[in-house]
């Protein structure tokens, strides 16, 4: 028996990005992603990304179960956000649009509500078969922060309350493939219920 179940939600892709600067991330222009009309997907992640590879160095999000350095798999490949919720960063922010370069993203979708709280593990499924797994909410950091700073001076350190709740899913590559700006990603959920633990 599946133990994914395919939603009737779908998600069109707005925007995909990609990161090559291997700078580090403290210096203004690290964060930035390239736009593209199409990504190569491995199972490392996209094609030329500085965030690819099967593992990575642990980080500040994982301290609680690893030293921060320590050698992990790598579920952080990507960077997914709702075209939907971006707006609602923009208007929080007092700003016309924020530009998805800046914050690093790698993919804005629309269509699906509530995206940064799409259940854990739940799959995007391009037409040609390429899925991507996401792994969780990201949660806003500085980072971006400075790069909205060096466009729009003052606004800068809006970003990071805006942002909360808001700032899209972390995700890897499962199956290999490409994605197209314009094309419909559809979404598959977990087949379990709700956790009912209140702790």
């Amino acid at each position: 028996m599946p133990a994914l179940k395919p939603t009737s939600f779908t998600a069109r892709i707005t925007w995909l990005g990609r990161n090559t600067d291997p700078a580090d991330s403290s210096v203004a222009g690290a964060l930035r992603s390239e736009a593209l009309e199409t990504a190569v997907a491995t199972l490392e992640g996209f094609q030329g990304e500085v965030h690819s590879g099967y593992t990575r160095a642990s980080c500040s999000r994982v301290t609680s179960q690893h030293r921060k350095g320590t050698e992990i798999a790598n579920v952080r490949q990507l960077s997914i956000m709702s075209a939907e919720e971006l707006a609602r960063i923009a208007q929080k922010m007092g700003v016309d649009t924020v530009d998805p370069a800046l914050l690093g993203a790698s993919m804005i979708v629309e269509g699906i509500p509530d995206f940064s709280h799409v259940p854990p593990s739940s799959r995007l499924q391009g037409p040609d078969g390429a899925t991507l797994v996401i792994d969780m909410e990201n949660r806003p950091c500085i980072l971006p922060g400075r790069e909205i700073e060096a466009e729009t001076p003052g606004f800068g350190k809006k970003f990071k309350p805006a942002a909360k709740g808001l700032r899209g899913v972390t995700a890897w590559v499962e199956r290999a493939g490409r994605f197209s700006v314009g094309e419909t990603l559809i979404l598959h959920v977990p087949d379990q219920p709700a956790w009912a633990s209140e702790t």
